[in-house]
């Protein structure tokens, strides 16, 4: 359905309702509500690292990094053929960026930004809303940093919208809306700090911790 004109207070609405924006593409000015019969979720403690992903890891010296580069994030994430990113959209995450609500993880090779997800905050709930990779496996590592950061710093719903293959490799499930809606009415009422803990662990940490948990 179309809605009012968004702003991001709006959006922050959409979301602690269990509904999220998208665009038909990058051209077209409109935005649409969006809220799927079965919601794509990643268990916090379900995250599988298969032994090629994990060979990558060990083999180079990756660093992740938060808000570093929010904008650079989404601008990534919409530099593909297809995108439901348009203007509209990305200016209103900047708001929410600026606004304390919109979050990046980015994940460095040496000086060059190679992967990253960004989404929104809200309680304990983390909106997962895209992701990059400009590196073989670069958004899985990503993903990995941002699973054990959700983990530690309080979280308990990972929304990921819907699941792909890419995601289902990872650990991704759908679950019925009305088992969504209940999971998000939980995280909705339980504190946590998306940046209560600022610096990233190395990435042999969070292998470590991965693994043993898999």
């Amino acid at each position: 359905m179309t809605g009012p004109v968004l702003t991001a207070e709006l959006l922050l609405h959409g979301y602690a309702a269990g509904i999220f924006p998208m665009a038909e593409d990058r051209d077209n000015p409109e935005v649409f509500w969006v809220d799927p019969k079965l919601r794509g979720i990643m268990p916090l403690e379900g995250f599988h690292i298969s032994r090629s992903l994990a060979r990558r890891m060990r083999r180079r010296v990756y660093q992740a990094t938060l808000n570093q580069d929010f904008a650079g994030v989404v601008t990534a994430c919409a530099d593909r053929d297809v995108t439901w990113i348009n203007d509209t959209i990305f200016d209103l995450y900047l708001q929410l960026h600026d606004n304390g609500f919109a979050h990046s993880l980015e994940l460095w090779d040496g000086p060059d930004l190679i992967g990253g997800v960004y989404g929104v905050t809200l309680g304990a709930a983390f909106f997962g809303e895209s992701m990059f990779s400009r590196a073989t496996d670069a958004s899985k590592i990503a993903l990995a940093f941002l699973v054990d950061h959700l983990r530690t710093t309080g979280f308990t719903l990972f929304d990921t919208q819907f699941i792909t293959p890419h995601l289902t490799t990872l650990g991704a499930i759908e679950i019925p809306r009305g088992n969504y809606h209940k999971k998000l009415a939980k995280a909705l009422n339980t504190k946590a700090d998306f940046l209560g803990k600022a610096d990233m662990p190395p990435v042999q940490d969070v292998l470590q911790r991965m693994t043993q948990r898999s």
